[in-house]
């Protein structure tokens, strides 16, 4: 992952390492410390509060972001106040991803510096409103006072250029990146992605109220059909443990495990570097803005 993170960065984008993916804070240093070892561009870290019998030690994970001199962050999940205040008085930027804008506007006066606004059409966990991303940007372009981002179905220039329409900042992509010549998962699992249609995700959880939009392979339909017939996660948790899930990323079995992947995936039909997939992004996005300039009309005078 680091050498994607560090592509994303040296391509023109802001790379992001997950903190949760490194093992432990200190497998997390190592991960910081070598991609400042092949970028000297700006990267961030993620680091996602998760309902847990056994929560990671998030605090360490923070400490460890501030003394490798990591300045800025993307939170995520539920009450990261602590973590915000921490972060705030190391000067690290952060940007907090919300599903709602009820719970941006909540994060907003915590004092995060960004909002990531996270529509239904995201990999992962979208929330349990079901609100797509055209609405929330717009709901956000109007009620929040600090900039955001926009997260969940971007692929492309033309949703680059659909999210600054909207309100943002810019996007957040996922999915997009996890299809590049840099990521580390298995070429099968790209070539899924790349074969992939708007019908072939699905969600999980949503009787658990924790829902996830995962690829829809086998096992994801036994976790559906186990959910409804009023299976509890005890009764699915040997599918959707993360081993099998890490299984999927190393052997390429699209079969072995959950794995996301968001409906953005039918407008995925390539595997490209970061650098070309940014740079094509960046210009698709400026030739989509300069024809809805030219839509402008300039009033007659007479």
């Amino acid at each position: 992952m680091v050498d994607l993170v560090a592509s994303v960065s040296n391509g023109g984008g802001l790379g992001m390492l997950t903190a949760l993916s490194q093992g432990d804070p200190e497998g997390l240093r190592r991960a910081i410390r070598e991609t400042k070892s092949k970028t000297n561009k700006p990267f961030g870290v993620n680091l996602t509060i998760l309902p847990s019998i056994n929560p990671p030690p998030y605090e360490q994970y923070a400490k460890v972001i501030v003394e490798e001199g990591i300045k800025i962050v993307e939170t995520a999940g539920n009450a990261p106040g602590k973590l915000v205040n921490y972060f705030k008085q190391n000067g690290v930027f952060i940007i907090h991803k919300c599903t709602t804008v009820r719970h941006a506007i909540s994060a907003q006066k915590l004092g995060v510096d960004m909002l990531s606004i996270d529509g239904f059409e995201c990999a992962g966990h979208p929330g349990e409103e079901d609100t797509g991303g055209i609405v929330l940007l717009a709901q956000a372009a109007k009620e929040l006072k600090i900039p955001f981002i926009a997260s969940g179905g971007f692929a492309d220039g033309r949703g680059l250029a659909m999210a600054i329409a909207g309100g943002a900042q810019g996007v957040n992509m996922g999915t997009r990146f996890q299809c590049t010549v840099e990521s580390p998962i298995h070429q099968n699992i790209k070539d899924a992605i790349v074969k992939a249609k708007h019908t072939d995700t699905v969600h999980i959880f949503r009787t658990l109220k924790n829902t996830s939009r995962v690829y829809k392979n086998d096992v994801a339909k036994e976790v559906v059909q186990i959910e409804s017939r009023g299976g509890k996660f005890e009764d699915v948790k040997h599918l959707v443990s993360g081993a099998r899930g890490k299984k999927v990323y190393e052997d390429g079995d699209v079969n072995a495990g959950i794995w996301t992947m968001g409906s953005c995936a039918v407008l995925i039909n390539d595997i490209p570097t970061c650098h070309d997939l940014l740079n094509r992004i960046e210009k698709e996005a400026e030739e989509v803005l300069k024809g809805m300039a030219r839509m402008v009309v300039p009033s007659s005078k007479l």
